[in-house]
């Protein structure tokens, strides 16, 4: 490829870092992929779902996490999915979130109470996630998911906006 197309590919779509993620099988009942990400210098599990919209974290999770150091604002708006349609909803800022070597500061996002995902992987012994990665991060990222490698890959800036 001669040089002046490899700066125009790497200024339109910036450096990638790529992850790897696990596909784990649910008993007979489909799919989750998950992927290990670091917040507040520990190690959890996080789910990919590319059907929700925004990137949430499990209320009693973080509040396990973080203790008495827990601080959530109110949300107004009320989350659909997870099978309601009217589930309360927080915000809060994470501070740094890492996927492998990918990295993000000061990300606004949503505390909902996750417990029906965390008691299905309790009934199959397996542990709980801190949360689900959403459509938030992939828009804004570039995320190609590679099933076939099993391999997540996010640009290491921002989109830009239109």
């Amino acid at each position: 490829m001669p040089k002046f197309f490899l700066i125009k590919f790497l200024a339109m779509f910036g450096n990638m870092t790529t992850v790897p993620f696990q596909i784990l099988d649910l008993q007979g009942q489909g799919t989750h992929i998950l992927v290990d990400v670091t917040l507040y210098e520990r190690s959890f599990k996080m789910v990919i779902d590319t059907g929700a919209s925004k990137t949430v974290f499990d209320k009693t999770q973080m509040g396990h996490l973080l203790e008495d150091q827990l601080l959530l604002e109110p949300s107004e708006t009320l989350s659909t999915g997870l099978g309601t349609n009217s589930m309360e909803s927080f915000t809060m800022e994470i501070p740094s979130l890492s996927i492998g070597t990918w990295h993000i500061n000061k990300l606004q996002t949503a505390v909902l109470d996750l417990s029906s995902i965390n008691y299905a992987y309790g009934q199959m012994e397996l542990e709980p996630v801190i949360g689900v990665l959403g459509g938030d991060i992939f828009a804004d990222y570039g995320a190609v998911i590679d099933y076939a490698k099993q391999t997540l890959r996010l640009r290491d800036r921002k989109i830009k906006s239109k």
